[in-house]
């Protein structure tokens, strides 16, 4: 199992556009529909990572703590799906699904949104601000696979209960650590 930190994007970064279709719907989904929101978190997940299967029960009980004070959200998956066949949209959706999630799970297909976020890793988290500028970029919290931490959401809970009360987060942040992004041959980016 490759291990890869996230880029750390630096803090107050206006969030990057994206439009992207819903892998249960079908429906395009962008960056605009979250203007009005307290804040915004951007996930970037897969379904085969098995850093994203140890925390993907906490990603849907994050949905159903905070969709309902504020918090947009929104998973997206950027893997090469034609040499990662289960991260391909069907399995995203089954998986969102499964979890019973109550966002989205977009399919970023051309892999320009992960670039533009610069993400590096599944799980890769951002955080922005209601005015979109990132306030937290890292990880969901100490637990990895076979560390024997219990999965909390410390980390990124913390964060997103300090912007929705209108405080800064933490500065001290830790990456998040997982599998890489599966870039496509010849577009694996140089951050």
């Amino acid at each position: 199992m490759a291990r890869t930190e996230s880029t750390m994007l630096p803090l107050g970064s206006i969030a990057p556009n994206f439009e992207l279709p819903d892998v249960t719907t079908g429906k395009l989904v962008s960056l605009s529909q979250f203007a009005g929101a307290k804040a915004l978190l951007v996930m970037f997940i897969c379904e085969h990572c098995p850093f994203v299967k140890h925390v993907q029960n906490e990603l849907a009980r994050i949905g159903h703590v905070y969709l309902s004070q504020g918090l947009g959200i929104v998973a997206i998956s950027a893997n090469d799906a034609s040499n990662y066949p289960q991260d391909a949209p069907e399995h995203l959706a089954t998986m969102a699904q499964h979890l019973n999630l109550n966002y989205p799970i977009l399919y970023d297909e051309t892999q320009a949104v992960a670039k533009s976020y610069q993400a590096a890793c599944t799980p890769d988290f951002f955080l922005f601000d209601a005015d979109q500028h990132l306030v937290y970029r890292g990880q969901l919290d100490g637990s990895r696979p076979g560390n024997d931490k219990p999965v909390t959401g410390a980390d990124l809970r913390a964060a997103i209960d300090a912007v929705l009360a209108g405080t800064p987060p933490m500065t001290d942040q830790k990456p998040s650590i997982g599998c890489n992004i599966k870039w496509k041959p010849g577009n694996a980016p140089v951050y």
